[in-house]
């Protein structure tokens, strides 16, 4: 099999790691060769799959120095141009890590409104964020940002790679490409989308629900009047849930249509079936043509089982899928990697406490299960039933209480996720938006992924953590508490003003100090 390679070459400097066991896990083929006839340890980590997921995580890992090869089966990055759209948790996290001005400059920004299920309500005022909108980017240009980014830090990306096979002992991951090739790492990741080969191998079950609606969906240009267009959705908008036309710019829009009666459901739609279904339901195509890119979904919502097992785990789609309604996926799985990298980085890097890497399934599993909800209930608002149309029609009038509106835009965009630390605050748990310091903006200091203890007492300190975590003092600080403890994903992990305290909770995230 051919591959390319696009690499920054990687240290060869060896890396400790505390020593963990794995110990015997059903269903996973633990390898019985001795030290010496296992191949050598050339990675600390192996990624596969280079979509946002994989690409995110390997640049996350490469701020702490770990050995990263990302493997990605295609051999060119996907030619159609997709929107996607990134919510404002992702955006705060691309402040966090210095990339959002780069990807501001290829995307377009709106109201971060309606969202849920499609209800055209705006969004609550004084939102707890300094980047409170929405931004749509096309798929490709967000893919390759990233992979650059990771690419940069010195992370190998490989195409044309598929995982064919792997087997995982106590010391590393013996994993087999398709072509026969055998690579050697500490972990492997599955961030290879919702068919995941790393997934299945594992034997991790994905229960949930099949698909039982198929929607159409696509980009491409119009022949009518945009007022024309407007004025019709409007009309069918009233009855037909799965049915829209959204503009883009340029003449291109986004075109959602049910694609029941349409073809086999196997092949790739064409531009007939979405002239066929648009005279269907709107009595007109609209004029459509030259599509960017069509495809079909349906609303199969699944969730792994486990996200890891001994040292494999899974992220991303590989982990969770469910319908695109809400624009959800592509920002949970980016957050997946940044609640996973640093905990996976500390594990390499031998300072990780001994639950550590434990808590990315127990706090990053219950999220996505909320997302899975959030969409079955978004599906069912879109139903032509009479009974979801007389419950969408309740909802919408409860959205005009700012509480309701404001708690569930808060879930879909992710900035009201709060992880369970414990009793405490209420900012206990929750990440912190990006206040104002001294040096300027706080996100500005947590660039190199490390964690931050904000001390505006200025009588703390991190002591022998100061490897690991960054310290300011700022009693100018916009905050109504004395000092934060920030983790590297900008989550308050601790509040307070007591040194002893403080370094019981250091210990807790960041291991024992250095002598």
């Amino acid at each position: 099999m051919h591959s390319q390679q696009v690499t920054a070459e990687p240290p060869s400097n060896d890396r400790a790691e505390r020593d963990s066991t794995v110990g015997d896990v059903p269903g996973v083929r633990w390898s019985p060769a001795s030290g010496a006839d296992r191949a050598p340890l050339v990675f600390d980590v192996i990624i596969a799959g280079c979509g946002p997921t994989g690409a995110m995580l390997a640049a996350e890992l490469r701020l702490h120095d770990v050995r990263v090869l990302v493997l990605e089966k295609e051999t060119e990055p996907a030619s159609f141009v997709r929107i996607v759209g990134l919510h404002i948790r992702s955006l705060e996290l691309m402040a966090m890590r210095g990339l959002l001005e780069r990807i501001l400059e290829h995307g377009r920004q709106r109201p971060a409104g309606g969202f849920f299920a499609a209800i055209p309500k705006p969004a609550p005022k004084g939102l707890d964020s300094a980047h409170a909108y929405f931004l749509g980017i096309p798929q490709p240009v967000i893919n390759h940002l990233l992979e650059e980014h990771a690419i940069e830090l010195g992370a190998q990306v490989r195409r044309g790679c598929a995982v064919a096979g792997f087997e995982q002992d106590d010391e590393g991951v013996t994993v087999e490409l398709a072509d026969g090739e055998q690579l050697r790492s500490r972990y492997l990741v599955g961030c290879d989308g919702g068919r995941s080969t790393v997934r299945k191998l594992l034997g991790v079950g994905f229960p949930g629900e099949p698909s039982r609606t198929e929607t159409l969906m696509g980009e491409m240009q119009v022949g009518v009047p945009q007022e024309e267009i407007a004025a019709k959705v409007t009309e069918i908008g009233e009855t037909h849930r799965r049915f829209w036309l959204r503009p883009f710019g340029e003449g291109v829009y986004s075109v959602v249509v049910p694609a029941a009666g349409v073809s086999d459901r196997a092949e790739p739609p064409t531009l007939e079936d979405f002239k066929q279904q648009l005279r269907s339901i709107a009595g007109t195509d609209f004029g459509v043509h030259s599509p960017r890119w069509m495809s079909r979904f349906g609303d199969a919502t699944r969730l792994a089982e486990r996200y890891r097992v001994g040292r494999v785990l899974l992220a991303g789609d590989a982990a969770h899928i469910h319908p695109p309604i809400g624009g959800q996926g592509l920002n949970l799985g980016v957050q997946d990697a940044f609640n996973l990298g640093w905990k996976l980085a500390a594990q390499i890097r031998g300072w990780a406490p001994e639950t550590l890497l434990d808590t990315y399934q127990a706090e990053r599993h219950p999220v996505a299960e909320d997302v899975l909800d959030n969409t079955r209930a978004q599906m069912e608002l879109l139903s032509t039933e009479p009974g979801p149309q007389a419950v969408r029609r309740l909802l919408t009038e409860l959205m005009g209480f700012d509480e309701v509106n404001r708690h569930l835009i808060e879930k879909i965009t992710a900035i009201g996720i709060r992880y369970d630390f414990g009793e405490g605050p209420a900012l206990l748990g929750r990440r912190l938006r990006d206040i104002d310091v001294k040096q300027g903006h706080l996100y500005g200091l947590l660039h190199r992924g490390r964690g931050l203890l904000l001390d505006r007492t200025e009588r703390l300190t991190v002591g022998g953590w100061s490897d690991r975590v960054d310290y300011l003092a700022d009693p100018t600080a916009e905050l109504d508490v004395p000092c934060v403890l920030l983790r590297p994903d900008g989550h308050v992990s601790w509040i307070g003003d007591d040194q002893q305290d403080l370094d019981g909770h250091l210990s807790r995230w960041f291991g024992k100090p250095a002598d």
